[in-house]
């Protein structure tokens, strides 16, 4: 059995750069405190690793 994450975007992406606001859609966050669940794998340990100033994780 897999783990999964939750990811929780806590901080908007107003006046980061395009590569940050990109890399919010590629996980699926749309606005903030919004939640998504995600396989724990290493691409999106590596999204979650470029821009943890706007997230916040926890792992089931």
């Amino acid at each position: 059995m897999s783990k999964t994450l939750q990811i929780q975007q806590v901080k908007s992406s107003i006046g980061y750069k395009t590569k940050a606001k990109a890399t919010l859609a590629a996980l699926g966050l749309k606005k903030m405190n919004q939640i998504v669940e995600h396989k724990d794998c290493k691409e999106i340990r590596g999204m979650i690793k470029t821009i943890p100033y706007l997230l916040k994780v926890i792992e089931l």
